[in-house]
């Protein structure tokens, strides 16, 4: 797999910051998948971390039946209020409830509260990277068997590949160590079994088992 950064300062990845928080938002094509799952496996319930301006979160709102709810979780509502008139017109506001929080509290306030018959279908991560294995040690409690739990940016822009380059920007080395670890933990935990998929940033996709 070829590194994303390898092709130098040019590129949209080592942009300005403005350009790179835009790069923060789930592509159309990853929004498709997520939307693909959520009706193949007829979620009701599901957990997102991470909202940003909620393009993922539209998307599973809008594949959700009459009923369904989300637990979205963000620690900046600012840019979700940027992407909520769309929600709103969309007419999916209703399943949405937005906590403005850090996620690891409200994620053990949920493991405390949630009854074995009324666990999550599907949870969506694009929060934090170095908080990632955190989230998923909470998240095997809360998502029910044969649930899905998908993490984004799993390829981190393929520096996953050649994580030792030092010409990578400071924001991609800040969380590339904690990305490899979790991509380690992932694919040895006999709790899930695993697809990882060149969607957009790299999605794996874990289907609870145990």
């Amino acid at each position: 797999m070829k590194c994303l950064l390898s092709q130098g300062s040019t590129n949209a990845c080592c942009r300005p910051m403005l350009f790179i928080r835009a790069l923060m938002s789930v592509p159309p094509d990853e929004g498709q998948l997520l939307s693909l799952l959520l009706k193949a496996i007829n979620a009701k319930k599901t957990i997102e971390l991470g909202v940003f301006t909620g393009y993922s979160l539209l998307s599973t709102a809008l594949a959700l039946p009459s009923g369904g709810k989300i637990t979205a979780i963000d620690m900046e509502r600012t840019y979700y209020e940027i992407g909520l008139p769309f929600i709103q017109k969309a007419g999916v506001e209703d399943k949405i409830e937005f906590i403005e929080a850090e996620a690891l509290p409200v994620l053990e306030k949920l493991i405390e509260e949630v009854q074995e018959d009324d666990l999550y279908d599907f949870a969506f991560v694009d929060a934090d990277k170095m908080n990632y294995q955190n989230y998923h040690e909470r998240l095997i409690k809360l998502v029910k068997i044969n649930g899905l739990i998908l993490y984004d940016n799993t390829l981190w822009f393929g520096t996953v590949t050649d994580p030792h380059n030092p010409s990578y920007p400071s924001w991609i080395k800040d969380s590339l160590d904690s990305l490899i670890k979790l991509n380690k933990q992932l694919a040895v935990d006999p709790r899930i079994e695993l697809s990882q998929v060149c969607v957009g940033d790299g999605v794996t996709i874990c289907r609870r088992v145990a």
